[in-house]
């Protein structure tokens, strides 16, 4: 039996479990459900979103946190198209997701990703722009840009085969912007890398919030998260159990978001 969480008093400014999102909302999630088939007799049916309610607003860092199987990339999923909920609605930018022109202004980071290794950054950032129909004058323009955020400029003519595995990742954030998304979804984007790899990837989440752009984006990294997020929610289960501004959540729980995390899911160290 999990402990219940309760959260810290909502100020009216505040966005609260049914006052989901403003006319401006980047990203509404309202009663999300989803489920799946199962083959198993005793329950044939999963529940891996159960009544999800979120928003999150313009040049927000948001960090979406649960466990291994709480439904987080489940939600993302939705959010891009690739499943359909099983009920409720899910918004980008005020368009309903099952509609693809939702998705226009987005830019996606997958946790594994897979590039043609044989092709050089600049070639593989080539190839999405033409998936964009970014015209060629903009994607030259474009590249070099999306390269020095990311800090590739040196290594650009280099075939990705050769990157380390903080290359290939902020090489896969390259990729995510070259469209110029507004929003950014990220899963689990430091999957993997040492800590100087990690704080780079830190360092461009900072820099895409100071131009306004907007990211939402799981993690396993806590401490990271604390550092740079301005709002949280916390899944177990398929339920959202936390939602709120970090420094208001661990200053009413009187913990740090990890110990807040591991009371949400019920964990007890064995001392």
């Amino acid at each position: 039996m999990i402990a219940e969480i309760s959260k810290p008093p909502a100020k009216p400014s505040e966005l609260t479990g049914a006052e989901i999102g403003t006319d401006r909302s980047v990203l509404k999630i309202e009663q999300l459900c989803v489920e799946y088939r199962t083959k198993e007799d005793r329950q044939p049916v999963k529940v891996a979103v159960k009544n999800l309610n979120l928003a999150v607003e313009p040049g927000e860092v948001f960090g979406f946190l649960g466990p291994n199987g709480a439904g987080k990339t489940t939600t993302m999923n939705v959010l891009l198209g690739f499943i359909r909920p099983t009920s409720g609605n899910a918004y980008l930018f005020g368009t309903n997701v099952l509609q693809p022109i939702a998705r226009q202004r987005l830019g996606y980071l997958p946790e594994l990703t897979y590039y043609y290794k044989f092709l050089s950054a600049e070639e593989l950032l080539r190839f999405y722009a033409k998936i964009f129909k970014i015209p060629k004058a903009e994607t030259e323009r474009r590249i070099d840009t999306v390269l020095k955020l990311v800090e590739l400029e040196h290594a650009r003519k280099r075939l990705i085969k050769t990157y380390s595995k903080g290359m290939q990742q902020r090489v896969g954030l390259a990729q995510t912007l070259i469209n110029n998304p507004d929003l950014l979804i990220l899963d689990e984007p430091t999957s993997g890398l040492d800590p100087i790899g990690r704080m780079k990837v830190r360092e461009i989440i900072q820099r895409l919030k100071n131009e306004g752009k907007t990211v939402f984006f799981s993690s396993h990294e806590l401490g990271e998260v604390e550092t740079i997020c301005d709002r949280v929610a916390i899944l177990h289960e398929g339920e959202l159990k936390v939602e709120g501004r970090i420094t208001e959540l661990t200053h009413f729980h009187q913990c740090n978001l990890e110990q807040l995390f591991l009371r949400v899911i019920g964990y007890q160290p064995q001392l």
